[in-house]
């Protein structure tokens, strides 16, 4: 995990798939496979909203309604946060250093939690 420093900024947002864009961007997807109602978008883009004001990852842990987690077994080294009871945001989280320290926020997925 990393701590938070002074230098921090919030965090850089990358998706991993198209329609986790297009979700986000748009608020819908053409790929039939990914159709949310949608409530489960509108949480969706406030919990990635979330995570692009984060200054590091430690934010995350205070917030309750997050749930966040670093998952185990196939999924080790990955985190998530939940959307509802029923969706979580599958992400990977790396530090850039550089001249100003970057926490890039690679979202994976919007997997169903069941």
């Amino acid at each position: 995990m990393y701590l938070c420093s002074e230098q921090t900024s919030d965090m850089e947002i990358v998706f991993e798939k198209e329609y986790l864009s297009d979700l986000y961007y748009k608020g819908k997807t053409v790929d039939k496979k990914y159709r949310f109602q949608p409530d489960v978008i509108k949480r969706y883009k406030s919990r990635i909203d979330t995570l692009e004001n984060a200054e590091c990852i430690e934010d995350l842990f205070v917030i309750n309604s997050l749930h966040y987690e670093v998952l185990k077994g196939e999924k080790k080294g990955i985190s998530s946060i939940r959307v509802n009871d029923q969706y979580r945001i599958e992400f990977v989280a790396n530090k850039v250093e550089s001249e100003t320290v970057v926490t890039v926020c690679n979202i994976l997925d919007l997997s169903n939690h069941k």
